[in-house]
């Protein structure tokens, strides 16, 4: 028994050990094998999610630069069309386009105009304060007047005037038209200055009569016009050309000195980019009686009146670029011409003499309305399309706003009644529009600027 079991001890373990290792080895084959390539898939399914994750991203990175790149071109295009909106409002492309000549502007304009914008044109008027108040804008913006005048009582400084008529004409250039105004004043000299503390002194056209230097006369005349261009003005109801030897407003009796002075103020407001306004046609010297007052008629015979209270006029008429000038009728009655109607509503004084025989083409303008040398005898719906009726262009209503109306009412209601016909009303819309077009470059001027030159 014992000889037994020590022959079983003495077995070799070796070749068991070699198959239990072969048999692990095996199983961790197939193990790799397995689990291995499952992995290896899921890596690669990994990478390939991530990879497609990366991808889309950046698509979506590409599709928002490009809605980007669309946002921005898109608001690019609008801010170009905002700026050339901007840049035609600037240059105020409906009435200052270069590419079309003056007669095409105006006779596009006209057409496209309605009857009650054509009035418009025609009226300057005034209003009370030194601000844009409610009755301009009204004026302005409803019965779309082509001009304003400034009294004292509108100016406080330079700079307030300018940005005050800056804001004017902004309030016309709203307008669909955009047809900017005339702002005009009376700043003739010597007792006639508006503003008087702030401005440079004007002699009176008397004082500078009497010394008869036209370089003086055109000197004067020019600094006046280079301080009302700065502050935004664009007419000045001047020179007077009647004739006295007692009035301060009149450079004195001869014809020939008042024809020639005159001419001076002209040329000096015209360099200085002013329109120039002759009165009172066809003279007032003669009259002792103010037409703000009452009427008066002047007692003298055809040869008489032309050879010395109308030369001067016919000279310039002659003379002088009749676009670059008003002339301004009076109220005065001359009964050697017209034995019923005061100068400014009168066709035989301004149809007859003034366009026919004496040649002037240019802009015939009323004095105010609100005279007493008319308004006591004339309604104001009868003043306004009597004076368009007989030749008149512009009609000053310098002052209330419910008189405006009333002319404006008139003249509407005398071309619905054919006491008026629209076509004598657009023969002085081309005349008005012809000569903003010639003379108005801007409607914006610096306040700051104005406040600086202005009085130094």
């Amino acid at each position: 028994m014992r000889k037994s079991r020590s022959k079983q001890r003495s077995i070799n373990p070796f070749p068991l050990l070699i198959a239990v290792v072969l048999a692990v080895i095996s199983l961790s084959l197939i193990f790799y094998l397995l689990f291995g390539s499952s992995q290896a898939k899921e890596e690669k399914e990994e990478s390939t999610d991530t990879s497609l994750e990366k991808n889309s991203h950046e698509n979506a990175e590409n599709k928002k630069e490009v809605a980007s790149a669309k946002e921005v071109q898109s608001v690019s295009k609008e801010q170009q069309k905002s700026e050339a909106t901007l840049g035609a409002e600037d240059k105020n492309t409906t009435f200052f386009d270069e590419n079309t000549t003056i007669e095409e502007k105006v006779t596009n304009l006209v057409a496209k105009m309605t009857l009650q914008e054509k009035i418009g044109q025609l009226m300057v008027v005034g209003f009370q304060s030194n601000q844009p108040d409610e009755h301009i804008k009204t004026m302005i913006n409803d019965y779309k007047v082509g001009g304003v005048i400034l009294f004292d009582r509108n100016m406080i400084n330079p700079e307030q005037v300018a940005s005050l008529n800056n804001q004017l004409q902004n309030l016309a250039m709203k307008n669909e038209k955009q047809i900017p105004l005339t702002i005009s004043i009376d700043q003739e000299g010597g007792q006639i200055v508006r503003m008087r503390e702030q401005v440079s002194t004007i002699p009176s056209q008397q004082s500078l009569g009497q010394k008869n230097n036209p370089k003086a006369v055109y000197d004067t005349a020019y600094h006046t016009g280079t301080e009302l261009s700065a502050m935004g003005f664009n007419v000045n109801f001047a020179p007077v050309l009647d004739l006295s030897d007692t009035d301060s407003r009149s450079f004195g009796t001869d014809p020939e000195k008042v024809n020639t002075l005159g001419s001076q103020v002209v040329t000096g407001l015209m360099d200085s980019g002013m329109v120039a306004t002759l009165k009172h046609f066809p003279g007032n010297g003669r009259s002792n009686v103010d037409p703000h007052i009452e009427t008066s008629s002047v007692e003298a015979n055809k040869l008489d009146l032309e050879t010395k209270d109308i030369y001067p006029f016919k000279k310039m008429i002659e003379n002088v670029d009749n676009n670059r000038f008003y002339i301004m009728v009076t109220h005065i009655k001359y009964p050697t011409y017209d034995k019923v109607n005061p100068a400014s509503i009168s066709p035989i004084i301004i149809q007859d003499l003034l366009r026919k025989e004496l040649g002037f083409k240019g802009i015939v303008v009323t004095d105010d309305l609100e005279m007493g040398a008319v308004n006591k005898y004339f309604t104001y719906e009868d003043l306004g399309y009597n004076a368009i009726k007989a030749g008149a262009d512009m009609l000053l209503v310098c002052h209330t706003f419910e008189n405006q109306q009333r002319v404006f009412n008139g003249i509407i209601k005398a071309v619905e009644s054919k006491k008026l016909s629209e076509e004598r009303i657009d023969e002085s819309v081309k005349r008005i529009l012809t000569n903003k077009l010639t003379v108005i470059k801007n409607t914006q001027v610096d306040p700051v600027k104005a406040e600086a030159i202005i009085g130094k």
